[in-house]
């Protein structure tokens, strides 16, 4: 059965898997039709990403066709085309418990730390699979990113009554991006990247746009955006350790930084920066079950468009060729999907 495998950094290869096995008690064997490739993807070829060990085969943004499933399996039938969430929780962990599986002790994220979706078929947890009857495979392989986005957004607790600033329009930004609007806060995102702010002006109506780059931090703009208020909600997107480590300074007093991008570097900052203003800094980590359904939800409805989304694609024939390019900035890739099948 084929299956591409990143072997070491920078290095992709196609390999022949053994078939998997027939779906035991709560389990299903899926087809993976679509992957997308995320930020994580990326960093994980590049060798960067904290969680991930050589060799593994990625995918975990997949749209995926249930071909079997075992017993005590009720929530998907053979046939249904279904989004796949990543997370695999122990579910008697503390955090579990809590009913935050997403910051499970045990947790393994398929694709990261355990092998993905990068292949013809593969066994998941039945309970792990979230059906729709409209979505295409595309829109199925874009739920994962969205619900990042979506329990960025929860962290945050953004109302009407807030000023938002977005760092980072990347892919991960602009899922968060696309809850915040929800919200009915005034947005304004931030970038070094002008078309990436041209995307966002004219895919969402975003006029507040601040450009930044090694001389300017931006805050000049972003008083001036917020008549000397600045933001009662900063989130961080980048998963820069320079930008996370300098975005205190767009908040307001009592305001509140959310990092949603990860970074192996250490984040430093000064003590007054966070105790003058008695802010509150959160981490947002992956998302939880009921995000999934949120979104394939909002997306049958017509709330989120994916169509601006999918700038790249090819074939898993080509994926091995075509990957590099994906990690290149000047390419423009906002999410790139691999056709599995």
């Amino acid at each position: 059965m084929r299956a591409i495998q990143i072997s070491e950094p920078k290095t992709l290869k196609r390999i022949e898997i053994p078939e998997p096995e027939k779906p035991g008690f709560g389990m299903a064997l899926v087809k993976t039709h679509r992957m997308g490739v995320c930020g994580t993807d990326i960093s994980c070829y590049l060798g960067k990403f904290p969680f991930f060990a050589f060799p593994r085969i990625p995918g975990h943004e997949l749209g995926v066709e249930v071909l079997s499933v075992g017993e005590g399996v009720s929530n998907v039938r053979v046939g249904d085309a279904c989004s796949v969430e990543p997370y695999m929780n122990c579910g008697q962990c503390y955090a579990c418990r809590k009913g935050a599986g997403n910051c499970c002790t045990q947790l393994k994220v398929i694709g990261v730390m355990m092998d993905g979706g990068l292949c013809d078929r593969f066994l998941i947890r039945a309970d792990k699979l979230h059906p729709s009857s409209k979505l295409s495979m595309d829109q199925l392989a874009l739920v994962e990113t969205l619900a990042i986005g979506c329990h960025a957004n929860h962290r945050s607790g953004a109302s009407e009554k807030d000023r938002v600033l977005i760092i980072g329009a990347g892919p991960i930004g602009i899922a968060t991006l696309e809850f915040v609007r929800l919200t009915g806060a005034d947005i304004t995102v931030m970038d070094m990247n002008v078309a990436r702010l041209v995307f966002v002006e004219q895919n969402y109506g975003i006029r507040n746009l601040i450009q930044v780059n090694i001389e300017d931090s931006g805050i000049d703009a972003a008083r001036k955006l917020t008549d000397g208020d600045l933001y009662s909600i900063v989130i961080d997107a980048t998963g820069n350790r320079y930008s996370m480590s300098s975005a205190f300074q767009f908040l307001a007093p009592t305001g509140t930084l959310v990092y949603v991008g990860i970074t192996q570097d250490e984040i430093v900052f000064k003590h007054p920066a966070l105790h003058r203003p008695e802010v509150s800094l959160l981490a947002s980590r992956n998302a939880l079950p009921a995000d999934f359904p949120t979104i394939i939800e909002l997306i049958e409805s017509g709330v989120i468009k994916t169509d601006p989304w999918i700038t790249h694609r090819t074939r898993f024939e080509d994926a091995v060729k075509d990957f590099d390019s994906f990690t290149r900035p000047e390419n423009g890739v906002l999410k790139a999907i691999i056709e599995v099948a």
